[in-house]
């Protein structure tokens, strides 16, 4: 799924910046930052594989949910200086991104006629 994949760079982004001397010494912020990427693309993978809609709907609502966090996490990390206004842009840019995927895939399911597997009559 290409809005895993794109949450996967977003993860690897988060961890790049974060490892950076000044930054990587926030431990709290780090450590939150980095729960809040991971988050995202863990809940894609695990709302992908409950095998139906409503689920990977719900599952999808907390990876959107992360995304706002990451984007809050980073005012916080460039108010503290650990991040340049290009940087920030750019990161910015990335997680908005992921968001309006995970936004437009819930759209798709949600009108989807295909409910999953787990919702399939038994043969």
């Amino acid at each position: 799924m290409d809005v895993w994949k794109k949450s996967r760079e977003l993860v690897n982004e988060i961890y790049s910046l974060t490892k950076r001397q000044r930054f990587s010494k926030d431990f709290g912020l780090v450590d939150q930052i980095r729960r809040s990427a991971v988050s995202v693309m863990s809940n894609i993978a695990e709302g992908f594989e409950r095998g139906s809609n409503t689920e990977f709907i719900r599952f999808l609502y907390i990876a959107k949910a992360s995304c706002g966090e990451i984007r809050s996490h980073l005012f916080i990390a460039s108010d503290q200086g650990y991040l340049t206004k290009d940087e920030l842009d750019k990161i910015m840019s990335s997680a908005s991104a992921v968001s309006a995927m995970i936004g437009g895939f819930i759209r798709y399911l949600r009108g989807s006629k295909m409910k999953g597997e787990k919702l399939k009559p038994r043969s």
